[in-house]
């Protein structure tokens, strides 16, 4: 079974990833493949530094935070589209990879631009975690974001009312970590009985 998660900024999408590894399900966090894996290719490093000038550091590693102000400071569209071209496929290769090595394992894979990549094919189900606008804002700026910055990165994706339309299921991560934890185990457990009602 491979679960696509996915959910708005500042949602916890991250928390609810780690809570289904701890019901058993392999994690694929895209954000860590591209930490990881894709800046670590210097072809890539070299496409991305010739693209945005001064976001590579002299040992040839992304400043990850210039390249998030160039691309998501609102002026650059064209740049964040040539960007997302440039890492997603990437990010396709080593979830297949991953996939391919564990067929019969369960995954749960997050995708913050599942519906905006329109990935949906690649997963038995597609789960959404929602927080209310106030929280998401809230979540981010603890992280460290302006707010103003925060907003604008929320405006960039698909509305959260979309992605929760779109998607199989929804967790409501409004409250406490313990209670997205009940949702996820009901979810798990519905979705083991449909699996073994096949």
């Amino acid at each position: 079974m491979i679960l696509g998660l996915t959910g708005g900024l500042g949602c916890g999408k991250s928390t609810a990833a780690r809570i289904f590894a701890e019901l058993g399900f392999r994690v694929l966090d895209s954000d860590q493949i591209v930490r990881d894996v894709v800046l670590a290719d210097p072809a890539i490093t070299g496409a991305i530094g010739r693209r945005f000038p001064g976001v590579v550091e002299a040992a040839g590693r992304v400043d990850r935070s210039s390249l998030a102000a160039r691309v998501f400071g609102g002026d650059d569209e064209p740049g964040l589209r040539w960007l997302e071209d440039l890492v997603v496929p990437r990010v396709l290769d080593s979830w297949r990879k991953a996939l391919a090595a564990a067929p019969d394992a369960y995954w749960v894979v997050e995708a913050p631009l599942l519906f905006e990549k329109k990935l949906e094919n690649w997963f038995d189900f597609t789960v959404c975690v929602a927080a209310s606008s106030p929280l998401q804002l809230a979540r981010l700026t603890e992280r460290g974001l302006p707010p103003a910055l925060a907003e604008l990165r929320i405006s960039q994706q698909l509305p959260l009312a979309q992605k929760i339309e779109l998607a199989d299921f929804v967790l409501c991560n409004d409250g406490t970590p313990d209670a997205l934890r009940r949702q996820a185990v009901v979810l798990v457990a519905q979705l083991n009985s449909a699996r073994s009602r096949r």
